[in-house]
């Protein structure tokens, strides 16, 4: 088995992020929440996405890029999060956004990520919905070349297996910090979309020997879409660690009852479910990841599928600036 520190990183993120107990929500549903806080990885705000640009601009780097390039949703985080890297390791960035059907409209186009991508500096190519951003990511990448550039290519929320690397991390950290709390999970719950932060939490516990349940709540498809992608991309991680990707079988759990009409639409369950955790633990989720996969903790507690007094983790993935482009949505 590879170590993690055989593979080259740069420091990013605050870390380890707390792990703490949500005691007025877990008194709410009679079940005992915890919440990992990587929405205080400390990159542009936070978020999931800074623990996988550690590994993957490292990769940049070494390869002799000048310039990273990078597609999401018009108010993507991981965007906001690359830019930043971009900025602080003096790399251009470029970033193809698409629109995304079914949004909020006011201040979508102008506010929240897309205003802090501005800032940071990166170039934005807009995708329209009619359009293919592949096309214009294929046009963004030729005209770099042409011009002499180095362009490094960053997936989809960073989720490849180099960037799943920053996960299994992520589980390192939170084993050290409940075995020194003296607590022992009995699920992990997360928002699960482009899949690297799951498979690479699976990966992770995989390598530590931890037979801990993880269950994503999908954003963007369904559940079993969702499990066939989260389930390739464990299987390529397992293999770059230098682990039998065997190890993947019967593990991959994935929920798609809570993500609505689609990616980045919202719900009532969201709404409900972002401001009874603002109002009893004065914590922000978000609207597009961790307010769906939230709406999906507490139902599962309230039908009784997470069983009283158990301990539950809910990895949160940050995303909460992306409430400045939903504000008519509250």
């Amino acid at each position: 088995m590879h170590q993690l520190n055989t593979f080259a990183r740069i420091s990013l993120s605050h870390s380890p992020t707390p792990l703490e107990k949500l005691p007025r929500l877990s008194a709410y549903l009679g079940v005992n929440i915890w919440v990992k806080r990587d929405d205080c990885t400390g990159l542009a705000g936070g978020g999931n996405k800074t623990r996988k640009l550690e590994f993957l601009m490292a990769d940049a780097k070494q390869k002799g890029a000048d310039t990273v390039v990078t597609v999401g949703g018009l108010q993507s985080n991981h965007a906001r999060q690359t830019a930043a890297a971009a900025a602080k390791l003096e790399l251009a960035c470029e970033l193809v956004l698409e629109d995304v059907k079914g949004v909020p409209q006011r201040d979508y186009y102008h506010n929240g990520n897309i205003l802090l991508n501005q800032l940071c500096g990166a170039k934005i190519h807009r995708v329209a919905v009619q359009q293919s951003s592949e096309h214009v990511l294929a046009q963004v990448k030729a005209d770099l070349i042409s011009q002499g550039k180095i362009p490094y290519f960053i997936p989809l929320g960073g989720s490849n297996a180099l960037g799943s690397l920053g996960y299994v991390n992520c589980v390192n950290e939170i084993l050290s910090q409940s075995n020194a709390m003296n607590i022992s999970f009995d699920q992990i719950l997360l928002a699960t979309g482009s899949a690297g932060t799951q498979a690479g939490i699976l990966a992770g516990l995989i390598a530590q020997q931890q037979d801990i349940p993880v269950l994503g709540i999908c954003v963007s498809r369904s559940g079993l879409a969702q499990q066939t992608l989260v389930e390739d991309l464990l299987k390529q991680t397992l293999t770059l660690m230098d682990i039998d990707d065997s190890h993947s079988v019967g593990k991959v759990k994935a929920n798609g009852e809570y993500y609505g009409e689609g990616y980045g639409i919202s719900t009532d369950k969201m709404v409900q479910a972002l401001r009874l955790v603002a109002q009893l633990e004065g914590l922000f989720l978000d609207p597009v990841y961790t307010g769906k996969a939230m709406a999906g903790l507490i139902d599962l507690c309230q039908q009784g599928v997470i069983k009283l007094e158990q301990n539950i983790l809910f990895v949160h993935t940050g995303g909460s600036q992306g409430l400045f482009a939903y504000s008519e949505v509250f």
